[in-house]
């Protein structure tokens, strides 16, 4: 039974044509025997990770419906070696081979050398995720050294500034608190929070006279 064959080409701009890639993979379809090949065709960067027909592609493949996916060069698929590795460990999840010709990448045939290959970029962009992690985390402890918060802002902080012109409005602290879909606990903290100061500060300005 012929395998079921995705092809996928890409070109970055609309100045520049999928033709030389087609010819010399429909070539090795024919030479193979490949009978039953889908072509999926994008005209984006490879620095963009989202695109449509590559979607599309990875669709077929989630769903099982492809037995083998080929591009011309590794590059066709993904520029970063991170999304690369993605895409190869996604294929692999689903055992779907990958053949790039003008590179001798064939994992179809179960070759030990291409999959040597495929198992070094998915170890260098293993340890390329690592490094990034460890530099964002080394990051984060500077900045909580130095006082920085992190993080989303607390619930309080992010409404402060509505409920001060809620209660200037004469709300209460319940309707404040479905208005704002906020605990009543924590409007009422506020509200008293609010009012104490404005106390204070009227004071202050009477001491002042």
């Amino acid at each position: 039974m012929s395998p079921r064959v995705a092809v996928y080409l890409r070109v970055s701009t609309e100045q520049q044509s999928h033709e030389s890639q087609r010819v010399e993979l429909e070539e090795n379809c024919q030479r193979r025997g490949w009978r039953h090949v889908r072509w999926f065709t994008d005209t984006a960067s490879g620095a963009k990770q989202s695109r449509e027909n590559l979607n599309q592609l990875l669709e077929q493949v989630r769903r099982g419906r492809a037995d083998i996916v080929v591009t011309f060069k590794l590059d066709r698929l993904a520029r970063a070696l991170s999304h690369l590795a993605a895409l190869i460990a996604e294929l692999q999840d689903h055992k779907v081979a990958l053949v790039c010709p003008s590179q001798g990448i064939d994992t179809s045939n179960g070759s030990p050398c291409a999959q040597f290959q495929l198992n070094i970029l998915a170890a260098v962009a293993q340890f390329e995720r690592e490094l990034i992690t460890e530099r964002v985390n080394a990051g984060i402890k500077v900045a909580r050294q130095r006082g920085v918060k992190l993080g989303r802002p607390a619930k309080r902080q992010r409404h402060a500034k509505q409920v001060a012109t809620l209660v200037q409005q004469g709300l209460t602290a319940a309707e404040i608190g479905r208005k704002l879909g906020i605990p009543y606990s924590t409007v009422g903290e506020m509200v008293r929070e609010i009012k104490a100061a404005k106390a204070s500060r009227e004071q202050a300005l009477g001491t002042e006279r």
